[in-house]
């Protein structure tokens, strides 16, 4: 059983290393991508219809900026907790036990949120029916919806400041019997698992049926594109969540086992853990590998910066040619 201890430690090490680089930088990608999206110029022809066509870009914007924090705080730790067997002391339970949970589960939410609220969007702008594309928001009610999501997410995640404790075997865990059952099976299980994936699992089927009905022209090829990019990641949401979602009701029906089983379900608990961080970890590469449009506004960033270095080297051989033929 300690040589599948030390496999689980290795593949958390390894695995969460990895992510933790790569996701950083596809979000830090993403946010450049969708912070141009939202600015895009309004169309002179329907301004109305290109501001509503922003709300998806804000919404897939905060979800970014979430995801990346998720990276950079709540991943690391928890490589550093599951990878090198750190337990957290007395001094250390308000920034790795209060305030990381405050995080983890207020970006999450956040991201998850924002999201579904991309998805159902275009839902919305890609029906047929003309009061629910009207039903679309605008640019500045997108964003103050957004702020509000947040307001409410960091309300509800309050408690976890006050509950979160360091624990007997120096883990981070609740200390309210009440509160648990609360934070186990409505926030854990129910608002991170069992609700985005119906909710995804719904309009993102409705978004396909419509998709299939449109015509492809040049107004709507980019609209189109963007909803089947939010199809597919809802669909890689889904697939890494059901795990997470497992263990969590497992984890709740049962009480924890002897020595003989605790290495095996914690290789199981690396696992499922890697696959909740793959959603803000993957998100860029499924928008880069499944958008044209998309990987188009990163190959325009990268060729760009290419075409810099080079006007700046040839500048410098310009001007040193005129200096040695002086």
């Amino acid at each position: 059983m300690q040589d599948v201890y030390t496999t689980a430690q290795l593949l958390m090490i390894i695995a969460g290393i990895v992510m933790l680089i790569f996701g950083s930088i596809g979000n830090l990608l993403n946010i450049y991508v969708f912070t141009l999206w939202s600015r895009s110029h309004r169309s002179q022809r329907d301004p109305h219809n290109t501001n509503q066509a922003k709300n998806s870009a804000l919404y897939l914007l905060a979800s970014s900026v979430s995801n990346l924090i998720i990276i950079l705080y709540p991943l690391l730790t928890r490589i550093i907790f599951d990878g090198f067997d750190y337990s957290v002391s007395s001094y250390e339970v308000i920034s790795l036990c209060k305030f990381r949970f405050f995080v983890l589960h207020t970006c999450d939410l956040l991201s998850l949120t924002c999201f579904c609220m991309a998805t159902f969007d275009r839902y919305l702008m890609t029906s047929r029916n003309v009061h629910l594309r009207n039903l679309s928001t605008t640019k500045k009610r997108t964003i103050q919806i957004i702020l509000l999501i947040l307001f409410l997410l960091c309300l509800h995640s309050i408690p976890l400041l006050i509950f979160f404790k360091n624990s007997s075997t120096n883990d981070c865990d609740v200390d309210s019997n009440e509160y648990y059952y609360y934070y186990l099976f409505v926030i854990q299980i129910f608002l991170h698992g069992i609700l985005p994936i119906v909710f995804l699992s719904i309009f993102g089927t409705l978004t396909f049926r419509q998709l299939n009905r449109l015509q492809i022209n040049s107004r709507l090829n980019v609209d189109k594109q963007l909803s089947r990019m939010l199809l597919l990641m809802s669909l890689a949401i889904i697939l890494s969540s059901i795990p997470y979602c497992i263990e969590q009701i497992h984890y709740g029906m049962f009480s924890r086992d002897d020595q003989q089983q605790s290495a095996l379900v914690f290789l199981l608990h690396v696992i499922s853990s890697l696959l909740f961080y793959t959603n803000p970890v993957s998100s860029f590469y499924i928008y880069f590998v499944s958008t044209p449009h998309f990987r188009r506004e990163v190959q325009r960033l990268v060729f760009r910066d290419k075409h810099h270095h080079r006007f700046i080297n040839n500048q410098i051989h310009t001007i040193d040619k005129l200096h040695h033929s002086h």
